[in-house]
């Protein structure tokens, strides 16, 4: 089948679910070839993912993840405030979650969550030349703790114990892809 064989249109939508941080959408949807369906899209800012290396370290935030129950390790991260450069967006999310100011900044690459059911997307950004300024300007819900962890444990240990964020194994594949590059 060609891309216009396999293109859907929108003939009509509705929000069903706003909150703060995504709106559900229920589409009707029509294939090229007449299959038509009503579909769920969760509509949600743009996210941002940093990868900071720090004297042959990774930095890493722990904490509270309420979809799971647990308390993960992951890189530090968020969602790009509405009509925010996602670059922008890493400088602002790395020094708030952990005190570090960025000297070089490079987009990895840029991927999508889930496109079943996401409409948005994931800006990585590698960190490096960092300088710690021992200042965290946390959001008001927000409770966690900074580490360095070794940039080889942790990926070695990807997947095991508090290494389970999706996202986080999306970045590590970037960044090896990067660091193999040079």
């Amino acid at each position: 089948m060609t891309d216009k064989e396999l293109m859907w249109s929108v003939k009509g939508s509705e929000q069903i679910l706003h909150t703060p941080i995504f709106d559900v959408e229920k589409r009707k949807e029509e294939s090229a070839t007449g299959i038509s369906g009503e579909y769920m899209v969760i509509n949600a800012t743009e996210w941002v993912t940093i990868i900071p290396v720090y004297q042959g370290n990774f930095v890493l935030v722990r904490q509270y993840r309420h979809g799971l129950g647990k308390i993960t390790a992951e890189f530090p991260g968020g969602m790009c405030e509405v009509g925010e450069d996602p670059l922008k967006s890493a400088y602002r999310e790395l020094e708030e979650e952990t005190g570090f100011k960025v000297g070089k900044m490079t987009v990895l690459g840029v991927c999508s969550p889930n496109p079943a059911i996401y409409s948005n997307s994931i800006t990585v950004c590698l960190a490096e030349d960092l300088t710690p300024t021992n200042e965290l300007h946390l959001d008001d819900d927000e409770v966690l703790t900074c580490e360095l962890r070794p940039i080889e444990e942790v990926i070695e240990n990807f997947c095991t114990g508090e290494y389970t964020n999706a996202f986080m194994g999306t970045a590590l594949a970037l960044y090896m892809r990067h660091v193999n590059r040079k």
